[in-house]
């Protein structure tokens, strides 16, 4: 908490409340190079990975009014910071261990949970395909509750990035092998694909083993598919159970 203290909390002006409202679209989060974070848990988890350059608090530096122009929550929680976005433009991290591939992920709300699961079980990087929702939206950023200052986002062509791998390509298939029945890889990647399509054409074909959630009870009438985050929940616990 102390770094938020060390920032300089000046009165806002008409021109701050502008620019912060506008980093709520992500042609302004790219050319500025921030984005934003609300409420102190957030907003203080962010700053032990990320340059804050503004604070505003309502009642010390902001008031109310201010505070709900900028914000994009239905409730304001009545803390708003700013920060340097991270590039992170080369994956130079070892595939030693779980990595985590997107395939084009849309929704917000997903994502942040996805990056919220993988701070959990330890999953320090995510490579996502450039369809995939950017992980400074607002309302990403506010579903990860700080685990983005822990978990690397990487976006890059996927399938190119995937050819150049050489482990174990792991992909999420309703015709996959059920994944309680078959050991797991202790390493790998695993891929989950979009919301409502799965994994693309080009990501399947480089799939080296393609597993299932079974539904219960066996062939059940259930829901076409699982929520893609529950989804990438379930099967990152089961790689963590098993490698134990």
């Amino acid at each position: 908490m102390c770094r938020i203290l060390d920032i300089r909390m000046e009165k806002i002006s008409k021109s701050q409340v502008k620019l912060v409202k506008s980093l709520q679209l992500k042609k302004f989060r790219d050319e500025l190079g921030l984005f934003i974070a609300e409420g102190d848990k957030c907003v203080s988890e962010l700053t032990k990975a990320f340059e804050l350059v503004h604070l505003y608090r309502e009642g010390e530096n902001a008031s109310r009014t201010e505070i709900e122009q900028m914000s994009g929550l239905r409730a304001p929680q009545g803390v708003i910071g700013v920060f340097k976005k991270r590039e992170l433009s080369t994956i130079d991290f070892p595939l030693s261990t779980l990595t985590l591939a997107l395939d084009g992920i849309q929704d917000p709300g997903n994502l942040g949970t996805i990056i919220r699961t993988c701070d959990w079980f330890g999953v320090h990087d995510i490579v996502c395909s450039r369809d995939t929702a950017d992980c400074y939206n607002p309302k990403v950023v506010q579903a990860t509750m700080g685990a983005l200052a822990r978990v690397r986002i990487h976006y890059v062509d996927l399938p190119e990035w995937l050819k150049a791998q050489q482990c174990p390509i792991i992909g999420t298939l309703l015709e996959g092998n059920n994944m309680y029945e078959k050991p797991l890889p202790k390493e790998g990647i695993i891929v989950m694909g979009n919301e409502g399509n799965g994994i693309s054409k080009e990501v399947r074909e480089l799939v080296s083993l393609p597993i299932r959630i079974p539904s219960y009870p066996k062939n059940a009438e259930t829901s076409e598919s699982l929520n893609v985050s529950i989804a990438t929940a379930i099967v990152l616990a089961e790689f963590r159970r098993t490698a134990d």
